[in-house]
């Protein structure tokens, strides 16, 4: 009988500082250990592309952990945070011209070092997202992995019944040409009319501009969504960790 001199299947590669699986996704919210060996054993765990098994170990720092196909956020030194941006307020950490800042809201309350997901100006509010993971903000705001972003507006009437279709087909700014996903009419009340917007542009003022251009001057701007994060029943000023499940609504909403 010939000898068998195949190499034997490689396990998964174990890590300084590595920990169970199981121990992990259960630091991570998915639920008890036992609840967690039950998903490794059913196969419904993978550990940078390859599906898990029990007994291995993983780094939390490194590991690419998906359960049911959707991406787990298991690090804990990066942080994810909602926050409803007030009027008046500057996107900004540190701002130089002794305007209201971000730093004010957020004190104590995030230990960890976190950086604003895109803007909004100044004179616009609603829902900013604020995190330490450099490489999904990246993902967030560039325009290749078109995030919705979608906004409340308050603008000049009336509005023209064809103002949707002329915002869907795009319209020409000085930078280029944007044009909405979706668009309708929430309210109207006499020459002030409320309409909601979607689009995934991130181009400064974008919403500004482009009302501006067809004619309806912006004069209150709430965004109220970005991506599957909604702004909801969040206070002005308020700041909330997102969910486990927010988290992983992220990672799919960018590819991962």
């Amino acid at each position: 009988m010939r000898p068998d001199n195949r190499a034997p299947k490689p396990d998964a590669p174990v890590f300084e500082g590595a920990e169970r699986l199981q121990k992990v996704l259960a630091a991570a919210g998915v639920g008890s250990r036992r609840a967690c060996e039950d998903l490794i054993f059913r196969r419904r765990v993978t550990v940078d592309g390859r599906v898990a098994k029990l007994g291995d170990k993983v780094d939390p720092a490194t590991a690419v952990i998906h359960v049911d196909g959707e991406r787990l956020q298991v690090d804990v030194r990066l942080v994810y945070v909602a926050m409803n941006k007030p009027r008046g307020v500057v996107t900004s950490m540190a701002d130089d011209k002794g305007r209201n800042e971000l730093a004010e809201f957020i004190g104590n309350r995030v230990e960890q070092r976190v950086y604003h997901v895109g803007r909004l100006d100044a004179d616009s509010e609603g829902l900013l997202l604020l995190t330490n993971d450099g490489t999904l903000a990246h993902k967030l705001m560039h325009p290749s992995y078109e995030v919705l972003k979608t906004y409340l507006a308050e603008v000049v009437g009336p509005i023209p019944r064809n103002l949707g279709k002329r915002l869907l087909a795009g319209v020409e700014l000085e930078d280029g040409p944007v044009k909405v996903d979706s668009f309708k009419v929430v309210d109207t009340l006499g020459k002030t009319a409320q309409v909601e917007l979607s689009l995934h542009e991130g181009r400064k003022h974008i919403v500004r501009r482009l009302m501006d251009e067809v004619g309806h001057p912006v004069t209150r701007l709430v965004r109220t969504s970005i991506g599957p994060i909604r702004l909801g029943e969040l206070r002005t000023g308020r700041i909330r960790r997102l969910t486990n499940a927010e988290v992983a609504a992220l990672f799919h909403a960018v590819g991962d």
